[in-house]
């Protein structure tokens, strides 16, 4: 296992990050406990869960495994999603923000977080009263580091101005969807991580499995997959005809040299040198075992090469693609509307 520094922090990461999303829900206890002692045992020190994973169940499952061992784990949440009905059961606002974090410590049964993220923005709580917030979670104790996760370049300037400008704790990492067949962020996300320091933990390595090559063109996806439980996220991002093709292209150059298209899409994330870690999510331990062994693979000059024949710098598999979680904000006509993003899950 290789480690690099979380940004300009004093911390160093292990390249392999360990997602706890399954934890709780389609994995349960004693099989988080197989995939968290394997993980530790191959060098892993950095694990990664949130408030919104299988309701809470994720984050205790993880404390308990962490356990009187915490010293030895880079441990990272997230809040801001909405947790409740109420008008103040999510977002990004003070009040809301320090009830999550404590939150957050009483499940995962510690008293810091050594990364806490933002995990979505709400669009609408000021970049001010959100810096506050996280400076104050820091100067507590309670936080050690923060970031964010599914935000733009330009916030990510926004908060190094408005931290600056109020004498606050800037912020060390950022936590974007980044995969092959996912380039988007190279225009101006990585750019800007890159300008003010920020550590880059990439989450969906993997294309949430498309990019195994195991979904086929105009063919039902096996029974059990995720594609087969028609997974809302994954139906409206990565499950496009255009990525399943493509995966087929991918797969075959990576079969060439006895390389899966897994261990090729892996390298290929951590081949990218702005990328302090990446984000893996195994449902069970075979999941972890293929990621392990991705590192031992190797990843050319010709390797990178190929890709970028595939998939442009700074675009997606599929022309005109655009998350919808996620849409684009530059334009505001006189006439006509544009679609909303769904702020609430």
């Amino acid at each position: 296992m290789q480690f690099r520094p979380l940004g300009r922090t004093g911390l160093r990461v292990s390249e392999l990050c360990l997602g706890t999303m399954n934890f709780g829900g389609p994995t349960d206890e004693a099989a988080a406990g197989e995939i968290f002692a394997m993980a530790r045992d191959a060098g892993i020190n950095f694990v990664d869960t949130a408030d919104v994973y299988s309701a809470g169940r994720s984050e205790e499952i993880t404390g308990r495994l962490v356990g009187r061992n915490r010293h030895d784990w880079v441990l990272s949440s997230k809040s801001g999603n909405w947790l409740g009905k109420g008008e103040n059961d999510g977002g990004l606002s003070r009040t809301w923000l320090l009830h999550a974090l404590d939150g957050c410590l009483r499940r995962l049964g510690t008293d810091y977080l050594d990364v806490w993220y933002l995990h979505i923005d709400d669009r609408q709580t000021p970049f001010e009263e959100i810096v506050v917030t996280m400076d104050l979670a820091v100067r507590s104790g309670k936080v050690r580091h923060w970031g964010f996760s599914n935000f733009m370049g330009w916030q990510v300037a926004e908060f190094m101005r408005v931290a600056d400008a109020m004498g606050c704790v800037r912020p060390s990492a950022c936590q974007p969807c980044y995969n092959a067949f996912n380039r988007l962020i190279e225009t101006d996300l990585l750019p800007a991580c890159r300008r003010f320091g920020l550590g880059v933990v990439a989450f969906s390595p993997l294309a949430r499995g498309v990019l195994t090559g195991k979904y086929l063109p105009d063919q039902e996806p096996e029974a059990g997959t995720r594609a087969a439980r028609k997974d809302k996220r994954m139906m409206e991002t990565e499950f496009r005809r255009e990525s399943l093709a493509l995966a087929q292209q991918l797969k075959a150059h990576a079969q060439g040299s006895g390389r899966t298209a897994g261990d090729f899409a892996l390298r290929w994330v951590l081949n990218n040198t702005l990328i302090s870690s990446v984000l893996i999510g195994p449902r069970t331990t075979g999941h972890l075992t293929a990621y392990l062994k991705s590192l031992e693979t190797g990843f050319s000059e010709a390797d990178e090469d190929f890709l970028t024949t595939l998939v442009a710098s700074g675009h997606t598999s599929t022309p005109n693609y655009g998350d919808p979680r996620y849409p684009y904000t530059g334009r505001s006509p006189k006439v006509g509307s544009l679609p909303q993003a769904r702020i609430r899950n």
